[in-house]
């Protein structure tokens, strides 16, 4: 039941041996090489998920040493959480024991399968599984408090995919 909570992430080169196999050593020799905002990017799109496959493009967004091979290097620590998912439309209830407060690891809005959420909907409006978008909105509304009311709409997260059915996934914990 464990989420993800990103510690460091380096997109570039630290050493000569890492993914070295098989590349011209001029490729390897710089070893001061990093891509600013690399953790940043990481923790918005994996933070509070069960599961997080990234592709280099989304943390390659300019070249911090050319000519230099890189590659990206993550460490992590899993956490036990509570899992909410809240159908668009729906209201997500979080709550905690009395005494305690609630903490947001992560909150995704959109969709990342076909399946959620997909009970009596058209294919058409759950075949769109690449659209979600990571949100501060449900922690900047609900940490802190005993229990939370907050809705699953466009109206609060924005559309990041029109015309597909979405959810709001959230992690979170319950802190005294």
């Amino acid at each position: 039941n464990g989420v993800i909570s990103v510690q460091t992430a380096l997109y570039g080169r630290a050493d000569s041996q890492t993914c070295s196999e098989g590349r011209p050593p001029q490729q390897l020799t710089n070893t001061w090489c990093s891509q600013q905002g690399t953790v940043d990017v990481l923790r918005r799109r994996c933070n509070g998920k069960k599961v997080c496959e990234i592709n280099t493009n989304v943390v390659r967004t300019s070249d911090p040493c050319y000519g230099t091979y890189k590659y990206l290097d993550t460490t992590y620590n899993c956490f036990s959480a509570i899992q909410s998912v809240t159908c668009e439309s729906s209201q997500a209830n979080l709550k905690c024991d009395e005494g305690q407060v609630i903490f947001v690891y992560g909150a995704d809005y959109g969709r990342r399968d076909p399946t959620t959420c997909s009970y009596q909907r058209p294919v058409s409006q759950i075949q769109n599984a690449e659209c979600s978008n990571p949100t501060s909105k449900v922690a900047e509304s609900c940490n802190g408090k005993n229990s939370c009311i907050i809705r699953a709409s466009n109206s609060v997260f924005g559309d990041p995919c029109v015309g597909t059915y979405k959810y709001l996934e959230v992690a979170y914990t319950c802190q005294c």
